[in-house]
């Protein structure tokens, strides 16, 4: 989508800031998986539910991500909150390794137990879910030939750092969440305020 007058493709840039989901999974064979995905969310709050979309191939493949793989085939993924300190260490993750590759090692992480799943979590991570897969919904494919999809996992664990709890909530200014806008940005949190509902 690059309508004139415009020099790069639009889309990322129509819906923001979008949260990061940082998603650990860990392949048959026991290999850690971290890798940042934009067009992710919560989507239902009883029982809550999260998706991530693992969309198109492994560069120069015509492989699935291992995100998606990995989730299919093992049932489990965990979402890790990504934020402005972790910043570095999340575009690390980015990168295109190969699958035999520990991508949070590999970022310089560290990969602590969860509870209820196998997928360790990022230690650094104020906050993290712990996901089973739910189902895999295949969306219309792009030109290349290439696939998208969207994931939805049901969260069953949550861990949150005391470090961003003030007076009994999650203090915002605290976790200081990255997010994602169009082409090659990120943002963090600017002015907080609160509204009450009408009714």
């Amino acid at each position: 989508m690059k309508p004139h007058p415009f020099t790069h493709n639009i889309y990322s840039t129509l819906v923001v800031p979008r949260p990061i989901g940082w998603i650990t999974t860990v392949s048959r064979v026991g290999i850690v998986n971290l890798a940042p995905f934009s067009f992710f969310n919560t989507v239902a709050g009883n029982p809550p539910c999260v998706i991530f979309c693992p969309n198109g191939w492994k560069k120069g493949t015509r492989e699935l991500k291992d995100s998606l793989v990995n989730a299919e085939e093992t049932g489990e993924f965990v979402c890790n909150m990504c934020t402005y300190e972790l910043r570095e260490q999340m575009n690390a993750t980015s990168a295109h390794l190969p699958s035999n590759i520990d991508e949070m090692a590999y970022a310089g992480l560290e990969a602590t137990p969860c509870e209820l799943v196998k997928p360790p979590r990022v230690k650094e991570s104020p906050i993290v879910l712990e996901c089973k897969y739910l189902q895999t919904v295949k969306l219309p494919g792009p030109s290349d030939g290439s696939s998208n999809y969207i994931v939805v996992g049901h969260v069953i664990g949550v861990h949150v750092s005391d470090d961003v709890i003030t007076d009994g909530i999650i203090d915002m200014q605290k976790v200081n969440p990255l997010s994602r806008l169009g082409y090659l940005d990120y943002a963090t949190l600017g002015n907080i305020f609160s509204m009450k509902h009408p009714d």
